[in-house]
């Protein structure tokens, strides 16, 4: 997955350098109104972790030194990722997180990753500006399940875009999400539909993209 040309460099960003004292990182959050920022040593290329306002907020309340440096209440410094990292690499370790550390291939701090550029990567994956109906069909997971899915939808329509998602909570283990391209009309859709039906997929939804992004 190349995620370069999402990433937000370093040089756009709010950093703290390790040596920073807790005092001065809180009123550079409340300046830039982050809850967070990445600490860098003092050269400005390795990534130590994060220091979060919210942290330097209960350590002031308790009385704590303010003068001590960031690092004192450094978090996720094992939470990064590098420009060549996979998808499924980049989507288990954000999580929770704001945003995660990209590194280079030298291993230095590259910029970061937000959580929004990650759910405008997965609307891409759905092909929603392309698109006209999305179909989620359910089925058991057998082998060639989606060979002889496409192959139904094909006799129809192009394919947009596809993803899977194994759930494995039910009868139905797996979500296929196929996105039929714009000019799809309603009467292609529900022919689509009957044919999936009539070989035992289970059409668990249709949503109409055009009247979704007029909502």
């Amino acid at each position: 997955m190349l995620i370069e040309s999402v990433v937000i460099p370093k040089r756009q960003l709010t950093t703290v350098t390790e040596s920073c004292t807790l005092e001065k990182a809180l009123d550079i959050l409340e300046e830039s109104g982050f809850r967070c920022v990445p600490i860098l040593d003092e050269t400005g290329k390795i990534f130590r972790g994060n220091i979060y306002k919210m942290h330097i907020y209960r350590h002031k309340a308790n009385g704590g030194d303010m003068q001590l440096p960031v690092t004192h209440l450094l978090k996720n410094a094992t939470k990064y990722i590098h420009l060549n990292s996979s998808f499924f690499k980049i989507f288990f370790t954000i999580k929770e997180l704001p945003y995660i550390a990209v590194l280079d291939q030298d291993n230095l701090f590259y910029g970061i990753l937000t959580h929004s550029k990650l759910l405008n990567i997965l609307s891409q994956s759905w092909n929603v500006n392309e698109g006209r109906f999305t179909l989620t069909i359910a089925s058991t997971g057998k082998k060639g399940d989606l060979a002889n899915m496409t192959k139904i939808i094909s006799k129809y329509s192009e394919i947009a875009s596809c993803i899977t998602l194994d759930l494995g909570k039910d009868e139905y283990i797996r979500r296929t999400i196929i996105t039929l391209p714009a000019d799809t009309t309603q009467e292609v859709c529900d022919e689509i539909v009957r044919h999936l039906e009539r070989k035992d997929f289970f059409v668990a939804e249709i949503e109409d993209l055009a009247t979704a992004q007029m909502e």
